[in-house]
């Protein structure tokens, strides 16, 4: 987690619009987010691209999905667990901080590096469908 200079950017997830599996998260997310808190962008777009480099995420080999929320960013479980602790019935996955950091990301980092192999890319970026276009950063 790091502070986030200038932070005008608020309650944004960044990931991996051509990951099966990061398209999935995000449909997951938008589904269950009934108060609407987050927004949307691929890490393909140019705000995307923009958020990812000042993130230090390397947009073009990315290893994290990213959030920003209240003027800070979150990586890898810290994103994971953040995001999915603000949804309705989620609360209880903010127990898992119990585990420290570097196992966590330890964890996440196999399933990162193995993500495309595991779960598919996409051929194009998926914007997640006209359902979430006013949810989208591009």
């Amino acid at each position: 987690m790091t502070a986030r200079p200038g932070g005008t950017d608020d309650a944004v997830i960044l990931y991996d619009g051509v990951c099966v599996l990061c398209s999935g998260l995000l449909r997951f997310v938008a589904r269950r987010d009934a108060a609407r808190l987050f927004r949307f962008t691929s890490i393909q777009s140019p705000y995307g691209r923009a958020l990812a480099q000042s993130l230090g995420i390397d947009p073009d080999e990315p290893d994290t999905n990213a959030l920003v929320l209240g003027a800070r960013a979150y990586r890898r479980s810290d994103a994971a667990i953040e995001v999915l602790s603000h949804l309705p019935h989620w609360g209880w996955v903010r127990m898992l901080r119990v585990v420290p950091r570097p196992i966590r990301d330890a964890a996440y980092g196999v399933v990162a590096r193995n993500r495309y192999r595991l779960f598919g890319r996409h051929q194009t970026c998926d914007l997640g469908g006209a359902e979430l276009q006013d949810r989208i950063l591009s």
